[in-house]
């Protein structure tokens, strides 16, 4: 059997600095590691946090410390190698994963917006709507309806002929569409309904929630904008946070011949470090009741340290 090998052309000067770049990544996916999954742990073991709200931001945190697994081990693997390469297939994989995440992350975004738009706008219906078979079904459909979509071109470009076969990225993302010899008509047709479908769509719906949400906060007294100011305004940052993450993305490959490699391996480490620390340390500080016992937490490993 014929394996087709990609090189990956998107890193600067690997052969000098490769040791550099390792303990630097490594360091960034520990603490991405590390500060998610405190966030998570404390939300699981708190049973005042076993809210729909909180669950979301657990979700969404799981989700990040996935999209970091689909492209970190890989990089850390790739600073270390004489060549840069990845299979066709596998290649093809890493863009789905990868763009099923991105897309789930939106997806759980809308939740979280809806979360808050039923606890404000409806709180008197909010225990009959917001129940935990509702919650279970948006988590669900966050996850699937992303991966369907990709799936779907994952299949149509596995059996896609390349023209090219070295790709200018550290990792595998739409750029690949450019080292095929022909695209399909369907596909990039398929490829613009996935796009409005998990992530223009679901942005919409979050601006009209929140629309609602401020409208209803304006009208409301000091108390219900302060809870607003509390819960809304993390989601805020993290959605702003997500969408330049996006829009990194998309600059880079539409760019994708137009930007220097040093430009585009700057671009390409700021977005896969940034983001998914940002969201842990938002919650952290933002949320007050996962503030509280984030601060119980480390004056506890303080105190045991001490002693």
């Amino acid at each position: 059997m014929n394996v087709t090998y990609i090189t990956l052309d998107g890193h600067v000067e690997v052969e000098k600095y490769r040791f550099l770049y390792f303990v630097i990544m490594l360091l960034a996916y520990i603490l991405i590691l590390c500060s998610n999954f405190t966030i998570v742990y404390l939300i699981v073991v708190h049973k005042n946090l076993h809210e729909p709200m909180y669950v979301f931001i657990a979700a969404l945190l799981i989700n990040s410390i996935l999209l970091s697994t689909v492209v970190y081990p890989k990089l850390l693997f790739d600073f270390l190698s004489e060549k840069q390469i990845i299979s066709y297939q596998a290649c093809v994989f890493q863009v789905c994963v990868f763009y099923s995440l991105s897309g789930s992350e939106f997806l759980l975004l809308a939740a979280m917006a809806y979360d808050r738009y039923v606890s404000i706008c409806k709180p008197l219906h909010y225990p009959t709507i917001m129940r935990k078979a509702t919650v279970i079904i948006l988590l669900v459909l966050s996850w699937l309806l992303p991966f369907c979509h990709l799936a779907v071109q994952l299949i149509g470009n596995a059996q896609t002929q390349l023209c090219s076969t070295t790709l200018k990225g550290m990792f595998c993302n739409n750029s690949i569409n450019h080292l095929l010899c022909v695209t399909s008509r369907a596909l990039s047709i398929f490829g613009l309904v996935i796009l409005f479908d998990i992530g223009l769509l679901p942005l919409l719906f979050i601006l009209f929630t929140y629309t609602m949400i401020f409208i209803t906060t304006y009208k409301s007294c000091g108390q219900v904008r302060k809870k607003v100011a509390n819960t809304c305004l993390p989601h805020l940052l993290v959605l702003i946070n997500y969408s330049c993450f996006i829009t990194f993305d998309i600059i880079i490959i539409r760019l994708d011949y137009d930007i220097s490699n040093t430009s585009r391996f700057v671009m390409t480490i700021q977005m896969i470090i940034y983001n998914p620390l940002s969201n842990p340390i938002i919650y952290g500080i933002k949320m007050k009741e996962i503030y509280k016992h984030l601060k119980r937490l480390l004056c506890q490993a303080k105190v045991e340290k001490c002693s």
